[in-house]
């Protein structure tokens, strides 16, 4: 249980003690802020701790937001200021000091463990009121101000991600909020209803794999079902501040899972109507993914790039300022609930293969407009790259030879030929499954050449403005190769076989990203050497393909994919649930 330490003598009248025990806080009054430091000692060391003046007036919601986010180690509004563990010290320190000054005590402790070099964060609070009159009439108009706005609307507001979809801003959000607030009053956590949203989605994909019109309609349904409890858990997360680096890896993964195992799914149905659209379901997954993991690479390289005089950027910052053009804008790019309704209303209406030719060039489309758009933006701007941008794109590569080698040696210089290298490798290899007849052993040197140019591509800093591109030149080299082997082996189980292959890898690449973006190391070197790399697995796949019998590479391709889904699982899982790994609550990515 958290503790808070009410400082000063009681107001009378005052709601705020049971304001704070609602929020989960056992309240222990001292009459003088000298008290505190004695009581702070006898808070045990690890538990959340909070320090409120007990003249604060102000809303519920204000005093959540200061006191109960568990994503930051210290947290302040006017009269309120909450630590978490390994902010205690600080805290007890600035408390000991008795820090002068004026205001109210809550405050001036905050200003001193910020001093001492702890950040403290501070919410905005928009129209929430949080302050300690001085007086009685200050008082009065605190309180008159707080009577003035709803609380529980603007939580409700602030549930709702200020920067979504058309379709989940106008169609999920306005009555998906108060499935999370019921949610919430119940008792259920967002991991649960993150959870469901999976099974409700892979319980679709059941339905569509049975190939009748009734298990199309109902997977269309089920689906649609899936999406609103997939915003509703984010939501239920904000409204209710309940964070968790658990929660941060569903939230991170399952969006992938659910939708590709759908792609399963209407694979399996068309199958049992005759019709094999298994390259369909393959390709758009490949598609997909390399849309993501340019996405994320260009946000990675760009993270913390200096001197943004991009003119691109200016035109898309002037655009913004026109309403209908932000919301055409975003719907143009299929974002996933543009996209999640598309394949849900085709499924129901159509046949799975007319859902994965809207999405293959519906996603085309948006990934070309995105990438052309960064493109500009990285070729008109004048930006120094950082080392920690270089490192994220090295390790978006998922090199193994990188990693036998250990990384890019520190004193060379970026070089202009990465990219083209990189373009080169995955163009050559990818254009030499296609034109070689399965099983060619000439198709082995072309994967030995694959490994070397892509080693040699990586084997100085990524700092050029488009060596971004790199890392989706590589999944776009392997995805195709393991796409176009199993085509060309043109034997039953080949392409799902190719498919749960392509499934696992691109879960260790997303899981990656987003380890990465929590401000973590990415997956250990061992876990890269161990999967063989991308340049290694496509080694792997022309061996098999060039000794193995056309029958039996299916065989080893479910081999391949079952052993990385559970080398790449088990240290996920292990990292995630570990007390050091990174709360990432995505806010905004648009697809």
């Amino acid at each position: 249980m958290s503790t808070v330490i009410l400082t000063g003598l009681p107001v009378p009248g005052s709601p705020l003690e049971d304001e704070l025990r609602s929020l989960g806080f056992d309240v222990r009054p001292v009459p003088a802020p000298e008290d505190a430091p004695r009581a702070l000692a006898a808070v045990p060391a690890g538990q959340r701790v909070a320090v409120v003046d007990s003249g604060f007036v102000g809303h519920p919601h204000a005093l959540r937001l200061a006191l109960t986010d568990p994503r930051f180690e210290a947290s302040a509004v006017t009269g309120a200021f909450a630590v978490q563990p390994g902010a205690r010290a600080a805290l007890e320190r600035a408390a000991a000091l008795a820090p002068d000054g004026e205001g109210p005590y809550a405050d001036r402790l905050a200003a001193a463990v910020e001093a001492s070099g702890t950040t403290v964060r501070r919410p905005e609070l928009g129209t929430l009121v949080a302050a300690v009159p001085a007086g009685e009439a200050e008082r009065a108009e605190a309180l008159a101000a707080v009577a003035a706005v709803d609380d529980e609307a603007v939580r409700l507001r602030g549930a709702v991600k200020a920067r979504d979809g058309f379709f989940t801003t106008f169609f999920i959000s306005p009555y998906s909020r108060y499935i999370a607030r019921w949610c919430a009053r119940r008792g259920l956590t967002p991991n649960q209803v993150t959870t469901a949203s999976l099974l409700t989605a892979l319980l679709a994909a059941g339905c569509a794999a049975t190939g009748e019109r009734w298990g199309y309609v109902t997977a269309g349904v089920l689906l649609l079902v899936s999406f609103v409890l997939d915003c509703t858990d984010g939501q239920l997360a904000r409204y209710s501040l309940q964070y968790s680096t658990m929660g941060a890896w569903l939230d991170a993964t399952f969006d992938r899972v659910k939708e590709y195992a759908y792609y399963a799914g209407l694979a399996l149905g068309a199958a049992r109507g005759g019709d094999d659209v298994w390259a369909l379901a393959l390709g758009s997954m490949i598609l997909m993914t390399c849309r993501h993991v340019v996405d994320f690479s260009f946000n990675e390289a760009n993270h913390d790039a200096t001197a943004n005089t991009s003119p691109t950027a200016a035109l898309s910052g002037r655009l913004d300022s026109v309403g209908w053009t932000v919301w055409v804008r975003r719907m143009i790019i299929l974002p996933i609930g543009e996209r999640w309704a598309m394949i849900a209303v085709l499924t129901a209406a159509t046949t799975p293969r007319t859902v994965f030719y809207a999405l293959l060039i519906g996603c085309a489309f948006g990934a070309l407009y995105t990438t052309a758009g960064r493109v500009l933006r990285s070729v008109t701007r004048k930006a120094k790259r950082t080392d920690r941008a270089a490192r994220a794109l090295a390790d978006l590569a998922d090199s193994g030879v990188l990693a036998w080698t250990g990384a890019p040696r520190p004193g060379k210089r970026a070089s202009a030929a990465a990219l083209p290298t990189a373009a080169g490798a995955a163009v050559v290899m990818a254009g030499g499954a296609l034109v070689r007849d399965f099983g060619s052993t000439s198709l082995i040197a072309t994967a030995g050449l694959y490994v070397f140019l892509s080693g040699a591509a990586v084997s100085t800093p990524l700092k050029g403005p488009l060596d971004w591109l790199i890392p989706p030149l590589f999944r776009f080299g392997e995805y195709v190769t393991v796409l176009v082997l199993a085509v060309k082996a043109d034997v039953p189980g080949a392409l799902p076989a190719a498919f749960g292959l392509v499934a696992a890898v691109a879960y260790h690449h997303y899981d990656t990203v987003y380890r990465i973006r929590g401000g973590s190391d990415a997956p250990p070197r061992w876990l890269v050497r161990t999967t063989g790399g991308h340049e290694g697995r496509v080694l792997l796949a022309t061996l098999l393909a060039a000794v193995l019998t056309r029958d039996a590479f299916p065989v080893a391709l479910t081999a391949m994919a079952v052993f990385v889904a559970v080398v790449v699982l088990v240290e996920s899982i292990r990292f995630w649930v570990s007390a050091g790994a990174p709360a990432v609550h995505d806010e905004g990515e648009p697809a």
